[in-house]
């Protein structure tokens, strides 16, 4: 048996240094990229990592579902029609009794853009009734909003807006307030559950024989004289941003909008139908409970609507093929 040496010992220690070292490296790169890669939240006054974000369950927000919520899309960089998110908003919060909330959330959604990397995409934004002690119904006489944020990376010009949906028709359980965008979604969240299980992508909500909207979407028909109808606005359905855009932007172009009521069975009978909403921008309803929607392929006059919304956005449709 050989004896060990000074200079066994040395080569010994040298190379647990380089392990050491190597591990190390290894850590440290790892953590650089964990960094790159993060995803920022915003939770009552500070930007956070996802996985370090907490909430209290005394909040409002979680006991009552007494909140308010936004999704602003992201395009190119830029924010899409957030003034019109804004005056919802503050309607909303007026509506729930929540105060508005003293911060700068024009600053803030540019600040969770770039901790993003946000260049597409949609960015989240809540407001709660706040934490004051035990579950109580009345609370104080004035709540203190809590806030929360978030963005999430999308292509917004995708798949759905080229292929179609297609939607179960189901009855609307909603409550009578649905014009205020309120996180009270059990109904749509069981809409789109049954919708899924059936097989479609969304539900068409009606009412009394009328189409409300869809799960979360405005809904738009196209009759046999082009014209194009989407439902009044009322206590009946959410105020879409997109939809008021739209409405504007059609108009502008020419083309003939009409805001009324409209049946299931118009629906049905309709040339071409289509949702708006901020996260899926526009697609076409190819069926309604296997039932074709006039030849149940995207037509031209959705075709010349999507044209018109995404010049608006700044997309370069030259290279939508399918347009």
């Amino acid at each position: 048996m050989r004896v060990l040496g000074q200079s066994d010992f040395t080569i010994v220690a040298l190379q647990e240094q380089i392990v050491h070292r190597s591990n190390y490296s290894l850590v440290l790169s790892a953590s650089v990229a964990n960094m790159s890669n993060t995803s920022w939240v915003y939770v009552n006054g500070d930007f956070v990592p996802a996985e370090n974000a907490r909430i209290s369950p005394f909040d409002r927000g979680f006991l009552f579902g007494q909140a308010a919520y936004e999704v602003t899309a992201v395009y190119n960089g830029k924010l899409i029609d957030f003034e019109g998110h804004l005056a919802r908003l503050s309607r909303t919060l007026a509506g729930i009794e929540i105060a508005e909330p003293d911060v700068d959330l024009a600053s803030l959604h540019q600040e969770i853009m770039t901790r993003n990397n946000l260049t597409e995409g949609l960015i989240y934004l809540q407001v709660t009734g706040g934490v004051h002690g035990p579950r109580d119904f009345y609370g104080p006489e004035e709540l203190t909003p809590g806030l929360f944020m978030f963005a999430t990376h999308k292509t917004l010009i995708g798949d759905l807006a080229q292929d179609g949906i297609t939607a179960i028709s189901i009855e609307d359980t909603r409550w009578k307030r649905r014009d205020m965008k309120t996180t009270q979604l059990l109904s749509q969240t069981l809409a789109y559950r049954e919708a899924r299980r059936a097989g479609a992508h969304t539900a068409i909500m009606h009412e009394d024989g009328f189409v409300t909207e869809a799960a979360s979407a405005n809904t738009w028909i196209v009759g046999a004289d082009e014209t194009l109808v989407t439902r009044d606005l009322s206590r009946a359905l959410l105020p879409g941003i997109t939809r008021r855009t739209l409405a504007d932007l059609l108009r502008q172009n020419g083309l003939r909008v009409e805001e009324r009521a409209y049946t299931l069975e118009e629906m049905f009978a309709a040339n071409e139908a289509f949702i708006s909403s901020t996260g899926v921008v526009i697609a076409p309803i190819l069926s309604i409970d296997q039932r074709p929607i006039g030849t149940g392929q995207p037509g031209p006059v959705t075709r010349q609507v999507q044209q018109i919304y995404y010049d608006y956005l700044g997309a370069d449709t030259g290279v939508i093929d399918w347009l």
